[in-house]
């Protein structure tokens, strides 16, 4: 399973470019259905808007739309789409609405436009990147638990659920490599008396830092 970026969630911008107003909305989207509904809903709520333009692209089905809605063709649509390209983003919905201002923008303006308003939406929306974690069960002693507590975020586990009754039970997330280095501490740790196994796997959106969030 390879990793990639999604949209972390949802992202919402508006400018004006020469009387021309500009929202930009992006979302993740995991399959077609989604998008569209995604789509609708913008429709319904900017019925009176000038322009709705779109793109999608669902990484499962290999499914990517775009529509330029009525602006001239290949200046709206396409860039909107680009901007996700260019940024190695998959499974999203953005959808571009535009109010006309009186002032035409010319092919190149209106590229630029769309383009603008897609990117800011996407930096709105943040990234994620789709990683394969190991789902993980850790069963110790209450003395236990507070020798691996400290040591949950030097292997970058997330910390799911806890449950304090006779033993204490935590649910963790943490990548495969993490997990074969954090397994054996587990072990040192507890004279080998503490349950800690893999229960599950899957890819996982995991929030990448404002620093982070131009990698591919």
């Amino acid at each position: 399973m390879d990793d990639y970026l999604i949209p972390a969630g949802f992202g919402e911008i508006e400018y004006v470019e020469k009387r021309s107003r500009f929202i930009g909305r992006v979302w993740p989207a995991s399959s077609e259905a989604e998008a569209l509904g995604l789509l609708n809903g913008v429709r319904e709520k900017h019925w009176d808007a000038s322009h709705n333009v779109y793109a999608y692209s669902i990484r499962a089905s290999g499914v990517t739309r775009f529509s330029d809605d009525g602006e001239p063709s290949g200046t709206s649509g396409m860039p909107v789409l680009d901007v996700f390209r260019k940024a190695g983003v998959q499974d999203f919905c953005c959808v571009v609405t535009r109010y006309f201002g009186g002032i035409l923008l010319g092919a190149g303006g209106l590229v630029r436009a769309y383009s603008k308003a897609a990117a800011m939406a996407l930096d709105a929306a943040g990234r994620a990147r789709m990683t394969r974690l190991f789902d993980v069960s850790l069963v110790c002693s209450y003395p236990q638990y507070e020798r691996i507590r400290p040591e949950l975020p030097r292997f970058g586990a997330q910390v799911e659920s806890t449950d304090f009754g006779i033993d204490v039970e935590l649910k963790l997330s943490m990548t495969p490599e993490s997990f074969d280095r954090f397994s054996p501490r587990v072990t040192e740790l507890t004279a080998a008396t503490a349950l800690c196994e893999v229960t599950g796997e899957g890819l996982r959106p995991v929030r990448l830092e404002p620093d982070a969030q131009g990698e591919g």
